[in-house]
């Protein structure tokens, strides 16, 4: 990740500590190293975040959620060929479930750039 005030908080290595996961940022002044970061960070800002005034956590939640359900499941995506991550995702396990072996199921890929309930959970 990147070292942006939103990344850096106490609030956001304190949750890494209870949840596990393992913070790993980029250098400051490089953000070539994590390009897919960088781009989706910046529209999450000018897209959502700063077109919203939040009065609450829970209108925050909502207004977040209802962002990222569109930019995974409506939102046409330049680097997936203009198609949704969602639509990759399915074509994805669909092409799997017809090739994988006898015995073992298929994973479903969710799509390089899909953003996960849990990336943006507040």
């Amino acid at each position: 990740m990147d070292n942006g005030p939103e990344m850096t908080s106490k609030a956001m290595f304190l949750w890494s500590l209870k949840t596990g996961v393992r913070l790993r940022f980029i250098q400051p002044g490089k953000p070539m190293q994590n390009g897919f970061v960088e781009s989706f960070n910046g529209r999450f800002r000018d897209e959502c975040l700063n077109e919203h005034w939040f009065t609450s956590l829970t209108e925050a939640r909502r207004i977040i959620e209802t962002w990222r359900r569109h930019y995974n499941e409506e939102r046409p995506h330049s680097a997936l060929d203009y198609d949704t991550p969602s639509n990759l995702a399915r074509r994805s396990a669909g092409l799997r479930s017809h090739t994988a072996p006898s015995g073992q199921q298929p994973v479903a890929s969710s799509g390089q750039n899909m953003i996960s309930t849990e990336t943006l959970t507040l």
